[in-house]
């Protein structure tokens, strides 16, 4: 049993397709099939069911797969522990980010990052929280950005800032002369919604439970599957409903002037906490450190045009 073995099946079971995986892990498809057959006949289990069609983790493989992913992260971890009495923002650096904050953090994260740690390379993804978590615990991103509540078994989490969320509205609309929103209020108009999967809408839903009743009322509802929300920011701007957004993400000031405008809501108002995570076993504290630093530091938390006025917690005020 190699590394080589353990990482082929991990890829196998992922991809669930050997010419995929074969592809990922950078070698021909019979190499991969042998290895994987050689592994099985080793183990004396089938780990794979095999048809034309699909490959099917077997109930055995999914526990051994499982323990490969431990295997394979606790080797990189060796490999970082041999680095660990050099500089550890020497070595890359992987973060990952949920849709609904990457695109606004990122821009303003990368140049503060590199003025605090210009040595350290960096590599930045956005994906679902999902996919995220699957990623770090596959030892594939060592730190990403989510909102809290997120628990996942050794893995720690800290708390960056709290984002509260802002009701986006189109030109001439009559809440405009309103200085505040109550949530109830989002039962009497349209509003753009990202589609099931997104847990940006999940934490809408759940700190607004008026619209469950649009959502449950085809003609009143309108839910933008599937999409950004960029995509929504301009159907609002078209006048096609209004929408709910994170603070961060409202985007006023990339519109003509009036085209667009935000209206807080009324205490108690809703918000996501937002949080890095990584594994326990990650052996480069003084990256996250830098990371967080370079959050703190980054334009959306503070009061540049159409920034956030995002609140800090306690201890990183």
């Amino acid at each position: 049993m190699t590394l080589t073995e353990l990482r082929y099946i991990v890829t196998l079971s992922q991809e669930r397709h050997f010419g995929r995986a074969a592809e990922r892990c950078f070698v021909s498809q019979p190499t991969l099939s042998v290895a994987v057959k050689k592994l099985e006949e080793e183990l004396g289990v089938a780990l794979f069911e095999r048809s034309k069609s699909t490959v099917q983790v077997t109930p055995m493989g999914e526990r051994i797969v499982a323990q490969a992913h431990r295997v394979l992260e606790q080797a990189n971890v060796i490999k970082e522990l041999a680095h660990k009495g050099r500089d550890q923002l020497s070595s890359p650096l992987r973060i990952g980010a949920i849709y609904t904050v990457g695109p606004y953090l990122f821009p303003h994260l990368v140049p503060a990052l590199n003025e605090l740690a210009p040595q350290m390379p960096l590599y930045i993804e956005e994906n679902t929280t999902g996919l995220l978590r699957r990623k770090l615990r596959a030892g594939e991103l060592d730190v990403i950005i989510v909102a809290l509540p997120f628990t996942e078994p050794d893995v720690l989490t800290k708390p960056l800032f709290e984002e509260p969320f802002e009701v986006l509205l189109p030109a001439g609309h009559p809440w405009l002369e309103r200085e505040s929103i109550d949530r109830e209020m989002l039962s009497e108009e349209r509003v753009l919604l990202l589609g099931e999967g997104h847990c940006f809408r999940d934490q809408i839903l759940d700190a607004c439970p008026a619209l469950a009743h649009q959502i449950n009322h085809p003609d009143k509802a309108l839910v933008a599957e599937g999409g950004s929300l960029e995509t929504i920011r301009h159907m609002v701007a078209s006048g096609l409903g209004i929408t709910v957004l994170p603070k961060m993400a409202t985007g006023v000031h990339e519109y003509d002037s009036g085209m667009l405008a935000t209206r807080p809501f009324s205490n108690p108002a809703p918000g996501r906490s937002i949080a890095v995570a990584w594994r326990t076993s990650f052996p480069r504290p003084k990256a996250i450190d830098v990371l967080t630093n370079a959050i703190g530091h980054c334009q959306p938390l503070g009061e540049a045009p159409g920034s956030s006025n995002l609140e800090l917690p306690e201890h990183r005020r």
